[in-house]
This record gives structure tokens, C-alpha cells and sequence, in this order.
């Protein structure tokens, strides 16, 4: 993705991934969409309308820090105007797009200091909604689990996703990641690697313990059970190919596994399941207390694990009781 970019995308990208050790992922995510942003201002500038250029035909050939730093706050409220417009992005794309514009310009004025004014500072970003999670109740992951057929030939392969995901809230990276090498002898906890690469201990319950015993008792066989070594051997989770499970292949097993237990159609994913280990380990405010959960997750700001509170409002009404006022009456 750095290949042929203009120097200021590289020096960014640079700082995003040596500095501030974004994944690969997170920097394309950027780069991408500074690209994009840098593209309609080359574009508006020309005295062409944005909206009838395919914006991947225009060259940023002429991006250097001088046109960067050349950028004004007003064109950046045409760009936003542009996208919610022009393209019809939502207000979380929205959001996020100049979010890379904060931080690129952030970067460059106060970091690296090749440009002198930051053109984004005072440029309120759009608000977002945060949308209540889906997740599936105690008895839906139950049927989930039960929709595993035994005769599968992976039968404790696909049972242990299912029951990693339901029970610690991993995300379909965490999972894929793991090696042998992440997993305590005793199978008390394991190490997954999550968002920037940053690494956290996640605790296994009896449930995940048990499918993960099933599942190592057999690994080796079921893999290698046409004569071939495996290729992937430090890979927890192997594909038939004998080679790291992909998350596109885990992805399809989940749906699958979705249409199988009746629950397809609703919108339901792998991200969902990790929603609905946060739903219930939180289990209406009754459960794991909320910083707990946040480490869990790991979620880096308490803010996003507080959307789970908003499931049930049980324990508001609770304290709303327990007020002494609250028994005096007119």
C-alpha cells in the first residue's frame, strides 16, 4: 500500500507503525483514506466537480508538504460535505475519515513538523450514535453450540471456536492468531494478540478448557490423517490444507453453523458472538464489573465497553430505590 506514495503519506504511515504500532490493518485503513481526501482537494482545485471524477484516476503526483500544508479548514468542510453528499458515506465513515485527517495533520505540525498549521484542530468531528449491540441470548448460544454435528470429522475443531468465541469475547484475529506456543501447559489461559498488536492473558473457564483438550487430543490426527506433515505446526486451529485456519474460513463456519441452530438472517456474525460473551459475562450489571470487562475485551477506552450497560437498566432502577428519599411521599 506505501508503494509509490507521496512522501508525507509515508512519513505518517511510518509513525503509525513504528511509533504508535498500528497493525497493518489500521495503517492501510488511514493511508486509504487520506488518499481519498487528497484527491478530492487536487480535484477541487482544478475547478472540477468531485462528484463526476472517478477519484481513483487522480494522481497525487503533486502532493508534497507544500500543497499539504497549503490546505484550508473551509476545503476540509467541503470534503466532509462531499462525502456525506457526493459519496453518501454515513456519519460513522464520516467520522472516521476525518479522524485520519486529525491525525495527519497532527502529526505534521507537531511531531514531524513540516507543516506549520494544523487546518483540522477546530473541526468538531460528526457525532455518532452508538448503535446497541446484537447478541444472542443464553439459550440461542446454547443451540449454537448444540448445532455442531458430532460425526463432523471437525467436530472438536468447529465446537472449540464456538466455544472460545462465546466464552471470552476474542475478536476472529485473536482466534485465528493463536499458536501452541500462546496456550499455559495446563490450559489455564492462553495469549492472544489483539488490536495494535497489543498482547493480552485471557483466563479459560472449565467449558474452554474441556473443547480445548478435545480438540488438541486430535489436532494432529485429524490433520494429517491423508499421510501429510502439517504445514502450519505452531497454528492452534488448522484448515484441511493442514495450514492456519483463514478468518474467511471461520467466518463461513460461524454462518453456517448460524442457518444450522435457525438463527440466520438476523444480521447475526462473528463480531456478534464476541458481543454476546460481553453480554452475558456482564449479565445485567450482575456479572464481571465493567473495568474487568473492559480488560477482557481489550477494549483500550472504558467507553466502549460502557455500551454494554446500556442493555439493561436493571441496576439504574435498583439504586434509584435505594435513595432514602425515595420513600417520602406527598
Amino acid at each position: 500500500m506505501l508503494t509509490n506514495l507521496p512522501e508525507p503519506l509515508i512519513t505518517f504511515a511510518g509513525y503509525k507503525t513504528s511509533i504508535q504500532n498500528c497493525s497493518k490493518l489500521t495503517v492501510s485503513e488511514y493511508i486509504n483514506d487520506l488518499v481519498l481526501f487528497f484527491r478530492y482537494i487536487i480535484t477541487a482545485r482544478s475547478g472540477k466537480n468531485p462528484e463526476k471524477i472517478d477519484m481513483k484516476t487522480v494522481s497525487l503526483a503533486s502532493l508534497d508538504y507544500d500543497l499539504a500544508g497549503s490546505v484550508r479548514t473551509d476545503e476540509i468542510y467541503g470534503y466532509m460535505l462531499y462525502l456525506a453528499q457526493g459519496r453518501e458515506n454515513g456519519v460513522r465513515i464520516r467520522a472516521r475519515r476525518l479522524s485520519a485527517i486529525k491525525a495527519f495533520y497532527k502529526y505534521h505540525t507537531v511531531k514531524s513538523r513540516r507543516i506549520a498549521e494544523n487546518p483540522a484542530k477546530d473541526i468538531d468531528s460528526p457525532t455518532v450514535k452508538p448503535a446497541l449491540p446484537k447478541y444472542l441470548s443464553l439459550e440461542e448460544s446454547i443451540a449454537l453450540l448444540e448445532s455442531v454435528p458430532k460425526d463432523n470429522p471437525n467436530y472438536q475443531r468447529d465446537y472449540c471456536i464456538l466455544t472460545l468465541f462465546l466464552n471470552c469475547g476474542m475478536r476472529l484475529s485473536e482466534l485465528v492468531g493463536i499458536n501452541l506456543a500462546d496456550i499455559e501447559s495446563d490450559l489455564s489461559k492462553l495469549v492472544v494478540t489483539g488490536k495494535g498488536n497489543k498482547m493480552r492473558v485471557v483466563y479459560l473457564n472449565g467449558a474452554c478448557k474441556a473443547a480445548l483438550r478435545d480438540y488438541l487430543s486430535v489436532r494432529e490426527q485429524n490433520a494429517t490423517k491423508f499421510g501429510q506433515p502439517i504445514i502450519d505446526k505452531n497454528a492452534l486451529f488448522l484448515s484441511s490444507r493442514r495450514k492456519r485456519i483463514s478468518n474467511q474460513m471461520v467466518q463461513t463456519l460461524i454462518y453456517e453453523y448460524l442457518d444450522k441452530a435457525g438463527l440466520g438472517g438476523r444480521g447475526l456474525s462473528v463480531h456478534k458472538l464476541r458481543h454476546t460473551a460481553a453480554t452475558l459475562m456482564y449479565g445485567d450489571g450482575e456479572g464481571v464489573d465493567i473495568l474487568t470487562l473492559q480488560n477482557i475485551l481489550g477494549h483500550q477506552q472504558l467507553t466502549t465497553t460502557q455500551i454494554y450497560t446500556h442493555l439493561s437498566n436493571k441496576k439504574m432502577e435498583e439504586a434509584a430505590e435505594m435513595n432514602p428519599l425515595a420513600k417520602i411521599k406527598k
